[in-house]
């Protein structure tokens, strides 16, 4: 029954793309598939957030604010044993790093997400965070987002390249469904993603994220996720504080970037000992939450109490159920303290088995430095006063724009998020410095640098692009005539008429490579017949100008081959045995063509 009812389905959508294909130009096609997208995307997103809503809202009911909560202890590690039994023994796959898998996905899997990527995400990270795992919801749902657009191509059988652009189609409609952001979901996408636009590109895009939006808008009502009003409007004498704080802004983010790489690979020591990790990593996360219960979950609402707060009666409020608590004098220590935390929280929940992604963390981190900069600025009278709230929200793009190398996202982002155009110009001096720092410390963001370290990180430079989404296997030929080394020349030249290439490889008894013939060598001596048993392929045989192996970049095998001037190079695999050959002329000419690819219009 289930085959038959696959097979239909298959047959369904066969028709449907037939249909398609005589009645519907490609450009109209992918336009409806995403809308699709976006629709499904923003559902999507909606789904995760009742859902977090719902967990938290039920386990933290009647919580005081004055005391300490033995909830917070608790609830995280529950939370993350949960999710890590649901990925080990439902999922049984790795599902964290989303916005990290999406890239890797689209440099080296030819922008194919997994079909268990649609849903996985969303109830492993509504787990974590309803539960007080202190991350982010949105690199999860960007995942998943991606993911529908990936699997839909490839049930539709479309490209790599049209399938490259549904991924961003439904990154796009994530960031917009779940900030109701269209502008940033567009920019995240060329940002983050280094999708280029196109003309082709640029509409499709759109489309997704402007249907999510509206479609969110239907789901949940015009609430915004911040609220925020500008009470305080923005002056030219607060120029020199606005490119402090990008400073400030930039350093901080260079410390997101560090602190949590060096979590990771603390917990990566006890990669496979998961529940080791999960003691380690929950009685870590569970004493900062304890410590620190702004650092329960994803901490919208202790930003909204920075983003609105009229003076210290309402900022103290951060305090709330730790052991600062009616201490305001201590809210400086406080804030400072919780910007040091936030990324090892973090680290500790992903690194215990819990999922979520580092958006929020940077947002949640932006405001409290935002903030925390002006309240001293304001405190020790450093020049003229500054508006808390202001530099809170200005924080915030500050950090993100930093962490992720996505300046324009964390300008556009804020100012739709929050409403805060009136602030748009010094939005932009603080998120512009935060990059100019940070690059000079670290030139790819905390979703790229693991890719760019192995050189799979896709950039908007055309040849490195190119050179990244080549995959070896499209240019390796391993048709090759292969001989032993104490072959007689007569077996060689009847070997190499038979020959795809232009070299002959020697191998041992076990397929190691021993030297290569190049048939251009020996002309002088294939057609004497009479020397025929005079020479053996040991003799005959040079060692290449190179090898190669198969887990090389294209980058270094392109540059070997110019380093070499060879036209022909042998492949091993991780065993030294050989895989195959590589044409120089090959290569080229499937480089000229994905060039040409990828730079129409």
């Amino acid at each position: 029954m289930t085959t038959e009812k696959n097979g239909s389905t298959a047959g369904s959508l066969i028709h449907f793309r037939m249909w398609c294909e005589k009645h519907l130009s490609e450009r109209v096609f992918v336009l409806i598939l995403a809308f699709v997208v976006g629709l499904i995307a923003a559902l999507a997103a909606f789904v995760l957030h009742w859902l977090i809503n719902i967990i938290a809202s039920f386990l933290m009911q009647s919580a005081s604010a004055d005391d300490a909560d033995w909830r917070y202890l608790v609830y995280p590690v529950v939370g993350i044993l949960i999710t890590m039994l649901f990925v080990r023994y439902v999922v049984k796959d790795n599902i964290s790093h989303g916005i990290t898998r999406i890239l890797y996905a689209i440099s080296t899997n030819r922008s194919r997400l997994k079909p268990h990527n649609t849903w996985t995400s969303v109830v492993a990270s509504a787990i974590t965070i309803g539960f007080g795992g202190s991350v982010g919801a949105e690199a999860p749902i960007v995942l998943t987002g991606s993911a529908i657009g990936s699997n839909l191509g490839r049930v539709f059988n479309l490209d790599r390249k049209t399938m490259m652009l549904l991924i961003g189609c439904g990154a796009a409609g994530a960031i917009a469904g779940i900030f109701k952001a269209p502008i940033a979901g567009l920019v995240f996408t060329v940002e983050v993603l280094m999708i280029d636009l196109t003309m082709a590109s640029l509409l499709p895009i759109l489309v997704s994220c402007v249907t999510a939006t509206c479609f969110t808008y239907v789901l949940s009502g015009d609430a915004a996720l911040f609220t925020f009003h500008l009470d305080n409007a923005w002056t030219v004498q607060r120029i020199p504080a606005c490119l402090f704080l990008g400073a400030f802004c930039g350093l901080v983010s260079l410390y997101f970037i560090r602190m949590m790489g060096a979590c990771e690979g603390f917990f990566a020591r006890f990669r496979h000992r998961a529940y080791v990790r999960l003691v380690v990593g929950g009685v870590m996360l569970s004493l900062l939450i304890f410590l620190f219960p702004a650092l329960y979950g994803e901490g919208y609402l202790s930003i909204n109490l920075l983003l609105n707060g009229d003076g210290t009666t309402d900022w103290n409020r951060v305090l709330d159920n730790s052991l600062f608590a009616g201490e305001g004098n201590l809210l400086l220590v406080y804030i400072a303290l919780v910007i040091l935390t936030k990324v090892i929280a973090t680290s500790a929940t992903n690194g215990a088995g819990g999922c979520g992604g580092t958006f929020a963390p940077s947002l949640f981190v932006g405001c409290f430095a935002g903030f925390f900069f002006s309240r001293f600025w304001n405190q020790y009278q450093l020049g003229t006063w500054l508006p808390e709230k202001n530099f809170a929200l200005m924080g915030m793009a500050g950090v993100m724009s930093g962490v992720m190398h996505a300046p324009l996202t964390g300008i556009f982002l804020i100012a739709e998020l929050t409403g805060g155009y009136g602030l748009f110009l010094p939005l932009m001096i603080v998120s512009v410095t935060s990059y100019l720092v940070i690059i000079l410390f670290e030139p790819h963001s905390i979703y790229g640098a693991r890719l760019a370290r192995e050189g799979k990180l896709i950039t908007h430079n055309t040849d490195h692009a190119v050179l990244t989404l080549m995959q070896l296997d499209s240019v390796i030929n391993k048709d090759y005539m292969a001989v032993g080394p104490d072959v007689e020349l007569g077996d060689v030249v009847r070997k190499i008429s038979r020959s795809h290439t232009n070299v002959i490889p020697v191998l041992d008894a076990a397929g190691g490579l021993l030297g290569e013939i190049d048939i251009a060598s020996i002309r002088h001596i294939v057609f004497r017949i009479e020397l025929y048993h005079h020479f053996v392929a040991s003799q005959l045989m040079k060692e290449p100008k190179a090898v190669l192996s198969d887990s090389d970049s294209m980058a270094v095998i392109m540059e070997t081959f110019d380093r070499t001037q060879a036209d022909w190079l042998p492949v091993l695999d991780s065993e030294q045995h050989l895989k195959g050959y590589v044409s120089r002329q090959r290569m080229f000419t499937h480089y000229r063509q994905m060039v040409a690819d990828l730079s129409e219009d």
